[in-house]
């Protein structure tokens, strides 16, 4: 889905008819907010799924040396 420029103008009038312009920067906030904790869950989550990856790794490698 791809949005041009008259979209993303008809978009923001919306907005702004609806919430009117003291509450836009106030909403932009918690938009932000929000978005700076799902990349922090992200990053939290495939640095768990590393570590997992990583020991699972090391076990097949130590099984394997002590299979020789």
């Amino acid at each position: 889905m791809n949005l041009g420029t008259p979209e993303i103008i008809l978009i923001a009038l919306v907005v702004l008819l609806l919430f009117g312009g003291k509450k836009i920067p106030e909403l932009m906030k918690g938009l932000g907010k929000g978005v700076k904790s799902f990349k922090d869950g992200v990053k939290g989550l495939d640095d768990e799924v590393n570590s997992v990856t990583k020991d699972i790794k090391d076990a097949a490698e130590y099984n394997k040396d002590e299979a020789k």
